[in-house]
């Protein structure tokens, strides 16, 4: 039996990252193997630009906490080193950033990702980063709702004018 100190700081540690996942929109895991001192510094800066938490997790508590956490199906991509981008407030930014650097490092891939709670292969992470961000799709919404009614203020805009012309000629018919 260990430590029961060190088991107690463990077990902190295991329900904070187990609370941490609960929050994140979506969680991105890779193996970050071959990567420069640079190339992490320059990663972590995207990340953190973006919102995103980045950090370098033992498997065994990611396993824990997952479990904790409610995330099944984690465990088999538990092997090797590990690094999880936590999307805190942007689903997609995680796997946006980590998919544009993996196309111009080539050094490293992805293991899976989290989304609602539900593990999603290479294949779904992928996926996740061809989506458009948060902002991108509100711009779009706004856009879709903004056309009717400009369309609308176009049409009256359209019969005041034809109005006005009818107005004209009919003064200028009685001018003759």
């Amino acid at each position: 039996m260990g430590n029961p100190k060190i088991i107690a700081q463990k077990e902190a540690l295991v329900n904070a990252l187990a609370e941490r996942m609960k929050s994140a929109q979506s969680l991105v895991f890779v193996d970050y193997r071959g990567l420069t001192v640079e190339e992490v510094t320059n990663l972590r800066n995207n990340f953190r630009a973006a919102g995103v938490e980045y950090e370098v997790i033992k498997n065994t508590m990611l396993e824990r906490a997952a479990v904790k956490a409610g995330i099944e199906g984690l465990t088999p991509y538990l092997k090797g080193p590990t690094a999880v981008a936590f999307g805190v407030k942007d689903a997609v930014a995680p796997a946006k950033i980590m998919n544009d650097f993996i196309a111009k490092a080539k050094k490293t891939e992805f293991k899976c990702g989290v989304v609602d709670n539900k593990v999603i292969d290479t294949k779904g992470v992928v996926t996740l980063a061809s989506l458009p961000s948060r902002e991108e799709l509100i711009a779009k919404m706004l856009g879709s709702m903004n056309a009717p009614i400009t369309g609308f203020v176009s049409v009256l805009g359209g019969t005041l004018r034809k109005f006005l012309y009818t107005l004209k000629a009919i003064e200028e018919q009685k001018a003759n």
